[in-house]
């Protein structure tokens, strides 16, 4: 018999040998010599036009390792698992309502140039993978993106929902695919999987500021999800939020004549109505910047007041950790100021509640793109149209090139239309400040792939070369709109049909802020990603294309109609087979005549007879009678049938 100290013994060695065979494989989640990390970061940043930008970005890192999808930490094990099933290299998933003002809150920056999207869903993945095997992985990549996210990705599917563009989004693409649904509504269904990804999903750390009537009253919100998958690096997930808010105007004291340009008071409390009570306990660091753009910070500098955040021009609620200045910056022009603010130093007793205060009114505008593009429909009716695509060049286009007179500028296109809408490509025309240019003296680089009918969708990437004196550019082309079964319509059909939004990048400029090298900007990922050089892009709006539509109440009105005819005409047959006339005049005779002659009593007065000759009748004359009117009806239905069906079938 064992002893009892012997027993305790055997259960020590037995649960340490558990945790060592354990050890091992909490190891490999984090991977070998690595581990997991999560950051989590808030950037807030005034507009010109009162408004202002909240912008949340979070990252998850795993490192390279063989139990990737089986062991994790922090990182979510469903973008894992996708990620090894369906090999991917690089994804990008953005749920967008609104569209972004170009024009007003900039387009050059990397805030608006990354982050700026269609409306919409908007999916491109780039696949690991021989090209006869990417459809079929993009068809199990959208229903696994539908159901995480609760949404429409799984229409995606369809061929004639997708392309696969080659140097329109990307260099040598050769292996993505792309697909967009511009009419997706975006609510909190797509917003709740969103924050369960996180690992404190909203209940801790800066992602507990996200309050859903604040996020969804504002006007424009873009919630994205972006995948790196590489074998030295792991996988590098970035789940970024971007609001633009309308902050409650709060003036005290202030004269009438500054109320034109002075700007509204805000913090976060006033826009999420929510204070930061610390970080989130699993995230490596937790930070909350606000930046001044590089115009608005030269108008500072001209009043004297330099990097100070309380000066005569604004004063900051909470004195900064730091201050970030941009280097490098176009000569001559002023560089772009950060005002950073640690989360770890506050907690749910100490609160944080950054906020701006304008003392004096101030006018800036953001840095745009090369050219601010539109694109519209021209044309009347149900049966042809046209589409334009219009650029105009901005006042920004100074700042990236040195001499303007002797320089061309590239603009490259990539536009997907439904097979519905059968463009023509050969009707491609090029006007210059309005006057129409030889097709060839423009476009430098073109790769059409036409659309078939009810199997894929057309598309589009043209590269054109302007001079940069142009004033104004404009490109058109016809299209015929087709005719769709009536299965194929949506339940909104008189609505129209949405063309998703042309993408136009300009391969000769990029986006990027160069700051103070220091090993702190390391743990910041936001940072990092803005010092990355990515080619300028924009999106235009989003076509709604009337097509003609049937009249779908003349079906219901047919079915209505048939039931009907078909209704009378079996309840009739089969009333006139199973009704015995004898059976029920002996029943009428059994019964007490005082109460079966009422109702004839009163019926022979209206017609002037008297009861006793309705009795007086014979019985077989009184069942002829009704024998021979129902024979007639049955057979007046019968023929009424018989006409109706030789009508419909000769139609």
């Amino acid at each position: 018999m064992a002893r009892p100290y012997d027993r305790s013994l055997l259960l020590i060695l037995v649960l340490l040998l558990c945790c060592d065979g354990v050890r091992p494989i909490l190891g490999a989640g984090g991977g070998g010599g690595g581990e997991e990390e999560f950051t989590e970061e808030l950037l807030l940043k005034p507009l010109p036009d009162k408004k202002v930008l909240a912008h949340f970005h979070f990252q998850s890192t795993v490192p390279p390792s063989d139990s990737i999808g089986r062991h994790h930490h922090l990182f979510p094990k469903a973008i894992a698992q996708l990620v090894k099933k369906f090999h991917i290299r690089e994804l990008e998933l953005s749920f967008t309502q609104g569209r972004w003002n170009y024009e007003s809150w900039g387009g050059s920056d990397p805030m608006s140039n990354i982050n700026a999207k269609a409306p919409g869903v908007e999916l491109w993945t780039v696949f690991d993978l021989p090209p006869n095997d990417i459809d079929e992985n993009w068809k199990g990549l959208t229903h696994a993106l539908s159901g995480i996210f609760c949404s429409s990705v799984n229409f995606l599917e369809s061929s004639t929902a997708y392309s696969a563009p080659h140097w329109g989004l990307r260099v040598n693409s050769s292996s993505m695919r792309y697909g967009a649904l511009p009419r997706e509504a975006v609510c909190t269904e797509n917003l709740t999987p969103w924050l369960k990804l996180l690992p404190c999903r909203d209940k801790a750390g800066l992602a507990s500021l996200l309050d859903r009537p604040s996020i969804y009253r504002g006007y424009y919100h873009s919630q994205r999800l972006q995948l790196f998958s590489t074998g030295p690096t792991g996988i590098i997930l970035d789940q970024t939020l971007t609001v633009v808010l309308q902050p409650s105007v709060q003036m005290d004291n202030i004269p009438n004549s500054y109320d034109r340009f002075l700007q509204p008071n805000w913090s976060i409390m006033s826009m999420f109505k929510k204070k930061v009570t610390g970080q989130c306990v699993l995230a490596k660091a937790s930070t909350i910047f606000i930046e001044l753009e590089n115009s608005l910070a030269a108008e500072i500098e001209k009043l004297g007041c330099g990097e100070s955040w309380k000066n005569p021009a604004f004063e900051l609620s909470v004195k900064p950790d730091r201050v970030i200045r941009e280097l490098n910056s176009v000569e001559g022009k002023s560089g772009s100021t950060l005002y950073e603010f640690k989360v770890v130093q506050y907690d749910k007793y100490e609160h944080l509640d950054v906020g701006i205060k304008w003392k004096l009114p101030l006018v800036w505008s953001c840095p745009q793109v090369p050219f601010l593009a539109s694109r519209f429909l021209m044309g009347s009716g149900n049966e042809r149209g046209s589409i334009a695509i219009s650029l105009r060049p901005t006042q920004s286009l100074e700042w990236f090139l040195s001499d303007p007179q002797r320089c061309t500028v590239r603009a490259v296109v990539f536009q997907v239309v439904p097979w519905y809408v059968k463009v023509y490509y050969h009707t491609l025309q090029i006007f210059i400040d309005g006057k129409p240019m030889p097709v060839t003296d423009v476009v430098e680089k073109i790769r059409v792939s036409p659309s078939e009918d009810k199997v894929s969708p057309g598309s589009l990437e043209m590269m054109l070369r302007f001079s940069c004196v142009m004033s104004s550019a404009a490109l058109t082309m016809d299209f015929d709109k087709g005719f769709l079964h009536i299965d194929e319509y949506p339940p909104d059909a008189n609505q129209g049909f949405d063309i998703p939004s042309a993408v136009i990048s300009f391969p000769d400029f990029y986006s990027s802020r160069s700051y103070l090298e220091d090993n702190s900007l390391e743990q910041s990922p936001l940072l990092l990603k803005r010092q990355k050089k990515t080619v300028l892009q924009s999106y235009t709006e989003v076509l709604l294309v009337p097509l003609t539509t049937p009249d779908f109440s003349m079906p219901y009105n047919v079915i209505t109609f048939t039931c009907t005819v078909l209704a009378l005409y079996f309840g009739s047959l089969l009333n006139a087979l199973r009704r015995r006339i004898g059976e029920e005049e002996r029943l009428l005779k059994s019964k007490d005549p005082k109460l079966v002659g009422l109702i004839p009593r009163i019926l022979s007065k209206l017609k002037g007879r008297t009861p006793e000759s309705c009795q007086s009748a014979s019985p077989s004359s009184a069942s002829s009678k009704p024998a021979s009117k129902w024979l007639f009806k049955v057979v007046f239905v019968a023929v009424v049938a018989v006409l109706w069906h030789f009508y419909f079938n000769t139609d």
